[in-house]
């Protein structure tokens, strides 16, 4: 008996003259109304194509695009990758496929696309385009500099290459060069919101102040609700000192998209109007260690206010911050909340309290180490002969300022040659760090017994001295009252005011400040010179 052929499945079925004919003019239908905007109207017509004809090229690529139009990124990739399965060449498959994957942050996935698509089409500006916008989304800015300049070299007269370029640059260090760029795509795109905030910055990178503002300025009155731009005039206003305005500014933080929106609470704002006896205020952290070091001093005085307190900081932070006076409950972020009447982020409170330069509350100690961790500590160092320094030289890498603030080891260990003995206060290290200090025969390293920042306050308590870069530690020693060196960069961060070796924030501090971009041997040999003195 002759055996039957299985049917054939339908995705292999021939299509009828009459159904192809009736495909093709629901394709053209269909794009047009595509073009129109009518996406859901595109989308049905192309769907119908499809089910009859599920290896019709055309309409797999258009519906993709039209996923991609309608932000819905990982249909986009599967339909993207089911056309490119029937054709593997198409080199704008895969650039549209990369598109989905950057928005979904999948940066690595659509570096890949791109790569693909270069392959095919080494001249596509938009492909390189796009690949620069994923490295620099992966922090490699050197590798985004060079997409680029690859656009640039087929297109020169690419806006959105030359603002990104500028956004590399100044992730580099390199503001002039970043301005330069800012500046030159300016010429394509006059009135471009982003771009004069992005000029700004690259002015306020600079010290150019009052240039930075008036680029805020101009950019506020293209987008009133910019809140990028609002923010970054804050920091440069409260630099200056102008805390009346620089707090008030300062709240456009909280819309901006940088922001964790999580901590969105159904509770009212707490920014100092509504009396708090008898009511609970949760104060959180929201941004670095560092802030929440600085700003946690305020939550006694909201204590002296009649609220009940509820702290919550990053976990690494919760055992020292117990030390802080008049905290009911304290959390560490994540933690369960208990009901509570208001919240406000550490980091609105001097609004709330109408902070000015001349009412900082600035009485320290008010963070205070364990009195049996640092009994430990002293054993653990052994009898003291000479003055012991704590040393901090570089901060986390991924910090979106760590190419200014932090300095290499090499340049630190000039240092090393005094009659001190030398503590490492650093947790971590950048990679090409590491091995110097580790085998440094001045250095003392005890990384692995810091378990948190009440050993890091432990360890600080036993020291006559801090000398640090802008980071965590600068903070801690601060909030201490220990005597601490901040070494800072051209460009400080606001905090740090200007033209100033002290700081209002912490009274046992001393500041010492590049005099030019990126220059740390000039600061060091004060610092030496510092040394010497004492």
């Amino acid at each position: 008996m002759k055996k039957r052929r299985p049917p054939m499945p339908k995705s292999r079925r021939p299509v009828s003259a009459a159904a192809a004919q009736a495909n093709a003019t629901r394709l053209m239908t269909a794009f047009a109304l595509h073009q129109q905007g009518a996406l859901d109207q595109a989308e049905k017509l192309y769907q119908e194509i499809l089910h009859s004809q599920p290896q019709h090229l055309d309409a797999l690529q258009l519906l993709a695009r039209v996923a991609l139009q309608q932000k819905k990124f990982t249909l986009a990739i599967e339909l993207f990758d089911r056309a490119l399965k029937i054709n593997p060449h198409d080199p704008s498959a895969f650039c549209n496929r990369g598109i989905a994957l950057l928005e979904l942050k999948r940066y690595d996935e659509a570096l890949e696309s791109y790569d693909r698509t270069l392959r095919l089409n080494p001249d596509d500006a938009d492909a390189f385009y796009s690949r620069g916008n994923a490295l620099l989304a992966l922090k490699r800015h050197e590798d985004a500099l060079e997409s680029y300049d690859q656009v640039l070299k087929i297109k020169p007269d690419y806006p959105g290459a030359l603002n990104n370029s500028g956004n590399a640059l100044l992730a580099l260090g390199r503001p002039e060069e970043a301005l330069e760029s800012y500046g030159r795509a300016l010429k394509f795109k006059l009135d471009c919101a982003g771009l004069l905030h992005n000029c700004g910055k690259a002015l306020l990178a600079l010290n150019r102040h009052a240039e930075a503002l008036d680029n805020y300025a101009h950019a506020l009155r293209l987008k009133p609700d910019y809140a990028d731009a609002h923010w970054n005039e804050s920091l440069c206003r409260l630099l200056l000192g102008d805390f009346a305005l620089g707090w008030q500014k300062h709240e456009w933080r909280l819309k901006s998209p940088q922001v964790d929106a999580s901590k969105n609470f159904q509770q009212p704002l707490w920014l100092g109007e509504a009396p708090l006896a008898g009511k609970t205020l949760l104060l959180h952290a929201e941004q670095g260690l560092g802030d929440t070091l600085q700003f946690c001093r305020y939550a006694p005085l909201a204590a002296a206010q009649g609220a009940r307190v509820v702290l919550a900081v990053p976990s690494a932070l919760k055992v020292l911050c117990q030390t802080l006076a008049d905290v009911d409950t304290l959390l560490a972020i994540g933690d369960p909340l208990p009901p509570f009447d208001f919240h406000a982020p550490l980091m609105s409170l001097p609004l709330a309290f109408g902070t000015r330069l001349d009412s900082i509350p600035a009485e320290v100690p008010y963070l205070h180490a364990d009195s049996e961790k640092t009994a430990a500590w002293n054993i653990l160092l052994g009898p003291r002969d000479k003055p012991r320094v704590g040393l901090a030289w570089s901060g986390r890498p991924t910090h979106k300022n760590d190419h200014n603030r932090s300095l290499p080891f090499a340049l630190l260990a000039g240092l090393l040659e005094y009659p001190a003995e030398f503590i490492c206060l650093q947790k971590e290290f950048h990679h090409e760090d590491e091995a110097l200090a580790r085998q440094h025969s001045r250095m003392r390293i005890f990384s692995e017994q810091l378990q948190d920042f009440a050993d890091t306050a432990a360890l600080i308590e036993t020291l006559d001295l801090v000398i640090t870069i802008d980071t965590s530690v600068a903070h801690l020693a601060g909030a201490l009252g220990k005597p601490v060196w901040i070494l800072l960069p051209f460009a400080p961060d606001w905090r740090w005011l200007l033209d100033r070796g002290d700081s209002p924030w912490y009274p046992s501090a001393r500041l010492f400040r590049q005099q030019q971009l990126g220059q740390w041997a000039p600061v060091l040999a004060e610092v030496r010179r510092a040394l010497h003195e004492i």
